[in-house]
């Protein structure tokens, strides 16, 4: 088959055989996992994976790539769903009692950050996640505060998980190549996560962040008080990028 890939699903193939073997490497697969690969596009590391595993579970948009994937495979070890990923709800996958599963994909970057706030909302399920995604985002992903690329996307994922950027992928490495470079990162959920209710953590990050120039005493003027940053630890005189996770939850808190 000779797929034409659709710019509508951001679709760039990985085709790199020494990166596919990286990226299997980095996973680490066993054979009883519960695995869930979203956006498999023609299986080149759907292939790999089942080798390792007794059954995968892959998450498709493109209906012509579902079909493609139903005559290459066998259907008793690889399991379509035919949706999307952003509407689809994660925890119908069936585990066992004692088991959570694990994601795998080369996400779409018109759709990442989005996928990861979906996903996100699950993370009592999930063991680990392992995505391909655009550098820039993996990269604010993991700042740290201080950076200049430290944000909403920062907090908000870093709160949740354990991070790490993995090794980074260039655009020869996919069919057609990519704009621009691309990484692999490593995802752990947090098990207990620092007590705050995330609806009131995001609107004050989103707050606080709205004005990146601004000193986050004038961005989040109206939700909190001088006092308010102070009790929290945050002076308010700084900008957002400098303030810390624990810092930011303390603020939320305080709702």
């Amino acid at each position: 088959m000779k797929h034409i890939p659709r710019k509508r699903f951001g679709q760039n193939f990985l085709t790199d055989q020494t990166v596919l073997d990286n990226i299997i490497s980095a996973i680490a697969p066993n054979q009883d996992d519960v695995m869930v690969e979203i956006g498999p596009g023609l299986g080149a590391m759907t292939n790999l994976l089942l080798h390792a595993l007794k059954q995968l579970h892959v998450l498709e948009l493109d209906r012509d790539l579902v079909s493609y994937l139903q005559k290459k495979f066998d259907p008793a070890k690889l399991t379509i769903h035919s949706g999307d990923a952003l509407r689809f709800d994660f925890s119908t996958i069936p585990t066992p009692a004692d088991k959570k599963f694990r994601v795998v994909g080369n996400l779409p970057y018109n759709i990442s950050s989005p996928l990861l706030f979906h996903l996100a909302e699950i993370t009592s399920l999930v063991q680990d996640q392992h995505f391909m995604l655009q550098k820039e985002v993996v990269e604010r992903m993991v700042a740290a505060p201080g950076s200049k690329v430290y944000g909403r996307l920062s907090v908000m994922l870093q709160w949740r998980y354990q991070m790490e950027l993995l090794f980074v992928v260039p655009p020869t490495a996919f069919d057609p190549p990519p704009k621009v470079d691309s990484a692999i990162v490593r995802m752990i959920p947090i098990t207990q996560p620092l007590a705050c209710d995330a609806e009131k953590l995001e609107a004050v990050v989103t707050k606080a962040f709205s004005q990146r120039r601004k000193v986050i005493r004038n961005c989040v003027a109206g939700m909190f008080s001088e006092n308010n940053l102070i009790d929290a630890g945050i002076d308010p005189g700084s900008r957002a990028e400098t303030v810390s996770i624990e810092q930011f939850v303390r603020l939320a808190n305080q709702q």
